[in-house]
């Protein structure tokens, strides 16, 4: 199985937790770790990732919020499982509430540069209602500081299948206790497919 890491606005293939991912992995020889850098334009994002799905066998993805919300669009595309971590649903409401109209466009760095109509661009590849609900693991946290989510209660359930701890924070500190978990739901469902 090849897992796809989907790191967060603002973060870079050198998470936490993306990189506790990669350790666990290195003891499953059938599992392979991808971590690309999404720190460009959405458009770009999903361009990027739909080129590195499509050369792969047994794809699977993980996403943390913005991330989270990629891995929705594109597993919803390809019809592949995907576990979400404190998903961003609407990011680009979110955006427009963390940084308003003064500080758009919001210098992210040297290659990017977000701006309004990236917001659009955002909203616009959205997908509305869900066509494969039961191929998502949601992970949420009611004490996440970034994103409510009850968002994402409301969108994944109740025919995915969401977990919600009380307390917690938008990084998941606790992410690494939860990786077997993951792990279980991902090859659970290739092994549906191949049996």
């Amino acid at each position: 199985m090849n897992i796809i890491y989907l790191h967060g606005f603002q973060s870079s293939p050198l998470s936490i937790k993306g990189q506790q991912l990669n350790e666990y992995s290195q003891y499953i020889s059938q599992c392979q770790v991808h971590l690309p850098d999404l720190n460009c334009r959405p458009d770009e994002v999903i361009q990027q990732l739909s080129e590195m799905i499509t050369s792969l066998d047994q794809v699977a993805l993980v996403g943390s919020s913005l991330g989270g919300f990629y891995a929705t669009q594109l597993a919803e595309k390809f019809n592949i499982p995907a576990v979400l971590i404190n998903p961003a649903v609407q990011p680009w409401v979110l955006f427009r509430k963390l940084f308003g109209v003064e500080q758009l466009p919001y210098f992210v760095n040297a290659q990017w540069t977000l701006d309004d109509a990236q917001l659009i661009t955002l909203e616009q590849m959205a997908v509305q209602k869900l066509q494969h609900s039961e191929n998502f693991l949601v992970l949420l946290q009611q004490g996440d500081e970034v994103i409510d989510y009850r968002e994402a209660e409301q969108f994944y359930a109740p025919s995915s299948f969401v977990i919600t701890e009380t307390r917690g924070n938008h990084a998941m500190d606790n992410f690494a206790e939860k990786i077997p978990m993951l792990m279980a739901f991902l090859e659970g469902y290739y092994q549906k497919i191949i049996f």
